[in-house]
């Protein structure tokens, strides 16, 4: 049985780690918190852009460009999400095992020399690197400082890659944030562009809460099927007009919403995995908490056990020698 020094050094340390991971639990709440609020500002845009592209199509059907022509696949790409420091759960393996697996598929079937990585984050350009998949670029500090126009000249160099038959076509892997407590692993199709299924995607997000507790969660599962037959109920776009004029033609109006909508779309990539980034950091050091709050009560139930066994062989000792003298 370890001695009363050695259980109270190792409360100690307990206590000091459980500062720490409080504390890291609190900076990822209000990081959450920040992310939550940039997600909310770029919806307005989302939605107009989703409403203007919705009456086009529906006006024009079979407008088409470039961008969203599906031709063979010989040349593959894969932009992938992580981030750049530890200590969010399985965040980042999740998002690696993914891109191993999809990398996987795509060198059997085009040649390991035919699949191209874009990682977004230390952790994936790192293990990429290590895998020795041919890594474009490296851009962590998006991660850390989320910008609309570094996103903007990814989107641009890729589709003009596609444009040029350089490469046919191009995936995401990211978490799609649906609540601080669920943030869900997605493989998307970047390029071409489906622009049908990309207006009929997942939209729900919880942006009110950083609760991330057991009872919060159990709330959120009785609650889910409710939320989705409520959904009707939010307001939407009024479509427009079919009675309208579109200057100077239909397609060059959709050449250039449809760029936009791939510049969109990895925008709100990079937005939904910074704010899973934090959710997930923040539920990891509550449980790390809640371990070291566990923790530290079976310690001091320990250190009493001690020091009552200690005192009461101590009286025994005066007891004996009490009765002996």
């Amino acid at each position: 049985m370890p001695s009363l020094k050695e259980i109270k050094g190792r409360i100690a340390s307990v206590n000091s780690t459980r500062k720490i991971t409080s504390a890291m639990k609190m900076v990822a709440s209000s990081k959450l918190h920040h992310a939550q609020v940039a997600i909310q500002n770029m919806l307005p845009y989302e939605t107009m852009l989703e409403h203007i592209l919705k009456s086009f199509l529906a006006a024009e059907a079979e407008a088409s460009t470039i961008y969203d022509k599906v031709r063979p696949v010989k040349r593959a790409a894969l932009v992938v999400f992580s981030s750049n420091s530890s200590l969010c759960g399985g965040f980042n393996s999740n998002a690696i095992k993914l891109m191993q697996q999809t990398y996987n598929a795509y060198a059997e079937k085009l040649g390991s020399e035919n699949v191209e990585v874009y990682p977004i984050g230390r952790k994936v350009t790192e293990k990429a690197q290590k895998l020795g998949y041919i890594v474009k670029g490296e851009r962590a500090a998006l991660v850390d400082k989320p910008n609309v126009h570094q996103c903007i000249d990814l989107a641009v160099e890729l589709g003009t890659r596609f444009e040029n038959g350089e490469i046919d076509k191009v995936e995401l892997i990211y978490h799609h944030f649906k609540s601080a407590g669920s943030q869900i692993l997605t493989r998307k199709v970047f390029l071409p562009i489906d622009v049908e299924s990309e207006l009929e995607r997942d939209h729900e997000r919880d942006l009110t809460s950083v609760v991330a507790t057991k009872e919060s969660q159990e709330y959120l599962k009785r609650n889910s099927r409710n939320r989705m037959q409520d959904s009707d109920g939010q307001p939407e776009a009024v479509p427009l007009n079919d009675n309208f004029i579109v200057e100077p033609d239909m397609m060059t109006v959709l050449t250039e919403l449809i760029p936009k909508m791939g510049h969109l779309m990895l925008y709100t990539a990079l937005l939904d995995n910074v704010a899973s980034e934090h959710a997930a950091r923040m539920v990891a050091m509550q449980t790390a908490t809640d371990n070291a709050d566990e923790l530290l009560r079976q310690l001091n139930l320990q250190y009493n056990k001690s020091r009552q066994q200690a005192i009461t062989s101590e009286l025994l000792d005066i007891v004996g020698g009490s009765v002996n003298n």
